[in-house]
């Protein structure tokens, strides 16, 4: 039912903003285009067909859908007969398959490759779209239905899924309102509606103030330090932007820049560095801060009507950490260590500084040109040669696919003959250990002005026994393209995200559940993250290292050394690595935590801008010079959707905690076998959202979790040395927090 009813907030959730690659045939009319919904794909494993439709199509097949919708929910309702589970919660499951094929392409679309109109179209639907769910949760004969269900569960024969759908189905028609009253009910419909709205408005702004926004400079002398291609790659965007003889950098989500560390030019550092960080906060052309203060206080509105002090507190019900209490204590034990690190490695930083003739203290701009510099001397190692040893499509297919070959017993074959959304998609057919087809799956690698920042992975098609489907799964990665004829490398933090999306890819494939709405990667926010977190640890596992990284020109196979440097660099730098996500988690729960009082008081700009920086220094934290990963002006995961990851951005920790312990698990067990790759998915990636987190872990580790391995990898408390240079655990920190 969740992912029928609520299809619209679910894949926003994920995904955002993407247009759909203009097509070179003649297209049937817009009536033809919106009945190609109606009904599955005749495509392999149905995956959709982007040359039957266009961008005129979406807004009569989204109101199309809905009113059939409307139509199978009314059936429901009126239904003579006593409720069942199969008339009622199964019939609810099974209702707007339309609905879910129409959002599940355009907010695809509107994620990897947008366009005004699709931007347009998504500020009109989006509330359109949460009335209708509205409408279907908030309903009082359909949830009394629910409820004649649910109240007879002791008395009814039931297989563990069908239960876990009951409870699911009941408890998020509550968490809807079905228990408020009618006023209630009604207050909570207008709240949705107005922050479907706000949220919509939010991500595409945050968008806009990095894609439309880059940074120009005057003079080559002001990029000194960047590759010819880096170099070529700005002249030629400031040219694209109306600026010949300029040089402009694209900005990045997060707040530090890629190329920050190789700009030698201090002063060119600065800007670039403040650019990103002010890029929607008033002071250039974007300024989201009162999105932002309206979105809380609509939050904090919306928690009280259920009765509870804060939003983070309603948020959280289906959590594995389920009470904001439990996630703020494991943060919080993080910070003494946390900050000594940020000092530790500050006065490093200043002291390297020095050494190279500068009369300065270190600044956030400064930080990874540095660090990187030490690292380089303490450890050797440098990031440029590391670099030429992993070639995409050899990351891809003799590092991840190899990865799922010896682990799981996959294979793949790449195709050409399915219809992608962009021209710079691949296609491949996953076959399982017994040969059999298991999916399809879909690679976009590549940044683009029209994509979003970051990395995800979602589903075209979701597996399910009852409609007798199989996964088609997308990968979307933000790497820079290389120019035309060069060689298409990548940086180690790119490698470790390829194998970290394809981690939650493998959690989609291997989903073994009756129910859409619980298979493969339908889980607790803080525990979705933690199978492709796991993943990770295989990037430099040395038989699959051995397999795919081998330099651009000479087939070198990576030294072993420059692996024992990588491993040994790992640790340095988590003051910012690590500091930077944790301040985001902490002040992601700062904006969660305000009651309605609270946040009706932020009512300006600046009010928005005090509040954050409050929330940051109330951490601890040397905040000055480790900025959060996000600031709230951009921080699209908590403000870009009506949910997302809004008091759930520590899911990236909590997760991490369990994904260490795993490792640890994998480690002690073995290492790289079929017997621990067989019994991870029948215990962890086949389950789905269907029992107790928990217990799922419990059921793989033979244990509770442990936040100490995560400690140890992160050089927070003193390890087993001998433990750590065992093995490759990969211990590098991901690009991508999607």
């Amino acid at each position: 039912m969740k992912a029928q009813i609520l299809a619209s907030a679910a894949l926003a959730a994920i995904l955002t903003t993407q247009p759909q690659a203009a097509m070179a045939q003649e297209l049937p009319p817009v009536e033809w285009q919106v009945s190609y919904f109606a009904n599955d794909s005749t495509l392999p494993f149905r995956a959709p067909d982007f040359t039957k439709f266009s961008e005129d199509a979406y807004i009569p097949a989204f109101e199309t859908a809905m009113k059939i919708h409307a139509a199978e929910i009314e059936k429901i309702k009126s239904n003579p007969e006593a409720p069942t589970f199969e008339n009622t919660i199964v019939a609810l499951e099974t209702s707007g398959k339309m609905l879910t094929r129409v959002a599940t392409v355009f907010f695809a679309l509107t994620g990897s490759n947008t366009t005004d109109k699709l931007d347009a179209i998504n500020t009109e639907i989006s509330p359109k779209l949460t009335a209708h769910g509205d409408a279907i949760t908030l309903d009082p004969v359909l949830f009394a239905r629910v409820k004649a269900v649910y109240d007879n569960r002791a008395a009814m024969t039931m297989t563990p899924e069908d239960a876990k759908l009951l409870d699911s189905t009941y408890e998020g028609m509550v968490q809807a309102g079905a228990l408020l009253t009618d006023a209630q009910r009604e207050e909570v419909k207008t709240l949705n509606s107005q922050l479907s709205t706000l949220t919509t408005e939010f991500g595409q702004a945050a968008r806009a103030a990095m894609s439309d926004q880059p940074v120009f400079f005057d003079s080559r002398d002001d990029l000194a330090g960047l590759s010819d291609s880096d170099i070529k790659a700005a002249a030629d965007l400031a040219a694209e932007k109306g600026q010949p003889g300029k040089f402009a950098i694209a900005l990045q989500n997060t707040t530090q820049q890629p190329l920050l560390p190789s700009m030698a030019n201090r002063a060119a550092r600065e800007k670039l560095f403040k650019a990103s960080y002010h890029r929607a906060d008033g002071r250039m052309t974007v300024d989201t801060r009162m999105l932002i203060a309206e979105i809380a206080e609509l939050r904090a509105k919306k928690a009280a009507l259920f009765g509870q002090p804060d939003w983070a507190s309603y948020a959280m019900w289906d959590r594995m950490a389920e009470k904001p209490k439990t996630a703020l204590d494991f943060m919080e034990q993080m910070v003494p260590a946390l900050a000594a690190t940020q000092r530790r490695e500050a006065a490093l930083l200043t002291e390297a500084i020095k050494a190279d003739g500068g009369d300065y203290e270190v600044q956030p701009w400064d930080w990874y040109r540095y660090a990187n510099r030490i690292k380089a001397e303490k450890y050797d190692l440098d990031e440029d040669a590391v670099m030429e040893y992993f070639v995409l499509d050899k990351v891809l297919e003799d590092g991840v696919f190899y990865m799922a070959e010896k682990l799981y017993g996959l294979t793949f074959q790449r195709r050409t003959d399915l219809p992608v959304y962009h021209p710079d998609v691949w296609t491949y057919t996953v076959f399982d250990r017994d040969g059999s087809e298991l999916g399809i799956f879909y690679f976009d690698p590549f940044q683009r002005a029209s994509k979003r920042g970051g990395a995800w992975m979602s589903n075209f098609v979701d597996q399910s026994h009852l409609y007798g489907t199989k996964p088609v799964i997308y990968n979307v990665l933000n790497i820079p393209k290389a120019p035309e004829g060069e060689v298409q490398l990548v940086s180690f933090d790119w490698v470790n995200t390829t194998f970290h999306e394809f981690g939650h890819a493998l959690h989609g494939f291997f989903a073994d559940q009756r129910y859409a709405s619980l298979s493969g990667t339908a889980t607790a926010r803080d525990f979705v993250e933690y199978p492709s977190q796991v993943h990770e640890m295989w990037a430099t596992w040395p038989s699959i290292l051995s397999n795919y990284a081998k330099h651009y020109k000479t087939g070198e196979t990576i030294p072993d050394e420059l692996i024992e440097k990588i491993e040994a660099a790992a640790k340095f730098n988590q003051g910012y690595d690590f500091g930077e996500v944790v301040e985001a988690a902490l002040l992601d729960m700062k904006w969660s935590a305000l009651s309605p009082a609270e946040a009706a008081a932020i009512d300006t700009p600046e009010k928005v801008d005090a509040f954050e920086r409050k929330s940051l220094e109330e951490l601890g934290l040397e905040i000055d010079l480790v900025p959060p990963r996000y600031r709230s002006t951009y921080f699209n995961h908590i403000f870009s959707s009506p949910s997302g990851y809004s008091a759930g951005y520590y899911s990236y920790l909590w997760t991490e905690m369990l994904d260490r312990d795993s490792r640890k698990w994998f480690i002690e067990n073995g290492g790289l076998t079929r017997e621990n790759g067989d019994h991870y998915r029948a215990t962890v990636l086949s389950r789905g959202g269907t029992m107790d987190y928990f217990k799922m872990f419990e059921n793989f580790a033979g244990r509770a979790p442990d936040v100490t391995p995560m400690l140890e990898a992160r050089g927070l408390v003193a390890g087993d040395e001998a433990a750590d240079s065992e093995v490759s655990d990969g211990a590098l920190p991901p690009q991508s927090v999607n």
